[in-house]
């Protein structure tokens, strides 16, 4: 059930099989939502944090005026609030994008792994730290890439992370989101998606159809959003 989530830790780090199980003894019960469904509401209390098994989620903030600035997105095998641990509450919202299924971790057995299993402590500090380390590399497109090595930058970082669990094919993964989507994530309208997605594909870099990314000049495309994966810290070693 949380293969997706230690592949994803075992990326970066040893998990001992007796930390394997204290992460599974933690686990509550599995919930499905459908998509366009808000998971956790921003300000709602939270006595424990979820694990994405299936399916993509995003965190995301709402204006006055309608509009909706999504802020990161979640493959299988993330913690979408192991924040809200120590917060308890959150300052976004949380949100189905397709069909999910969660499993929640309730944080008084988080609460115990802290106690007695300090290096899978350190793991999942470390999972915070990545966490605040994507939303600056995102802040970086919002703030000064074109719109070109935006959605070039997506496409790096999601193959990488998707790939980490096991869910890519090559150069070709899905991501299931709709141009609005993409939109939000990016600061960009609809429009100037459509055609950027357009260019991508004209200049034979990448295309994005039917809810899949088939990436088809890696090395252009890296150098068109100046990606480096480094901010993902793919290094394995001790935490």
């Amino acid at each position: 059930m949380i293969e997706r989530h230690l592949m994803k830790l075992r990326a970066r780090d040893r998990v001992s099989a007796e930390e394997e199980q204290a992460i599974r003894s933690a686990l509550g019960p599995v919930k499905t939502f459908p998509a366009d469904q808000v998971v956790i509401r921003e300000g709602e209390q939270l006595s424990a944090s979820t694990l994405l098994l299936d399916g993509m989620m995003c965190r995301y903030k709402d204006l006055n005026n309608g509009q909706r600035q999504i802020t990161e997105l979640h493959v299988p095998g993330d913690f979408v609030d192991l924040h809200s641990f120590t917060l308890k509450r959150l300052d976004h919202h949380i949100l189905a994008l397709t069909a999910c299924r969660v499993v929640e971790v309730p944080h008084d057995r988080l609460e115990a792994i802290t106690e007695e299993h300090p290096h899978l402590t350190r793991l999942y500090w470390f999972a915070t730290c990545l966490d605040a380390a994507i939303h600056r590399e995102w802040e970086v497109s919002l703030g000064r890439r074109t719109a070109l090595a935006k959605i070039a930058a997506l496409f790096c970082e999601m193959r990488v992370r998707f790939d980490v669990v096991g869910m890519t094919d090559g150069d070709s993964y899905a991501l299931p989101l709709t141009q609005m989507d993409l939109a939000e994530c990016l600061g960009l309208t609809a429009i100037h998606v459509n055609r950027t997605l357009k260019e991508l594909r004209e200049q034979n870099l990448a295309q994005f159809k039917a809810g899949q990314v088939t990436i088809l000049d890696l090395p252009r495309l890296e150098r068109v959003a100046q990606f480096n994966p480094d901010y993902l810290y793919l290094d394995r070693q001790p935490r």
